[in-house]
């Protein structure tokens, strides 16, 4: 099993392959697409991620102590986002997602190629998922 400083780099890897931001867009909208399906009852206020520009909604599930995230957008930029971080965290345990930093994002230079207002939504995922993890970790403390 990988770790998410490995999935991290991989993901830093990835985007140094392309030279420019039109391939690291597609591929970011690449990743928006091969998310899975996304349950229509969750898509209520209760599972909506706020801060977000586009809607987005998150549900997470602790499955044998690993968090499975599952999320969807109507946004194909922020689907991509969406598939960014799912790659990097779904499938960890709460406790090695609290542990980790979000460095790789400023890495492949993300915060300078989106809008104010992608960048905030982008927070908003990853306070959520960060804040899921807490959650679980202060629960098993």
């Amino acid at each position: 099993m990988m770790t998410i400083k490995k999935r991290q780099q991989a993901i830093v890897d990835d985007f140094d392959f392309f030279d420019d931001w039109s391939d690291k867009y597609a591929y970011l909208i690449g990743l928006g697409k091969s998310l899975e399906p996304f349950p229509e009852d969750k898509k209520d206020e209760a599972h909506m991620v706020k801060g977000c520009q586009s809607q987005v909604w998150f549900d997470a599930i602790l499955d044998d102590g690993k968090l499975k995230f599952y999320a969807v957008s109507d946004a194909a930029i922020v689907s991509g986002l969406i598939g960014l971080l799912l790659k990097v965290y779904s499938g960890s345990t709460p406790k090695e997602i609290v542990s980790s930093d979000t460095d790789f994002m400023s890495e492949i230079g993300l915060a300078k190629h989106l809008s104010p207002t992608r960048n905030n939504g982008l927070h908003a995922m990853i306070n959520y998922i960060y804040g899921t993890a807490q959650k679980y970790v202060d629960v098993s403390a």
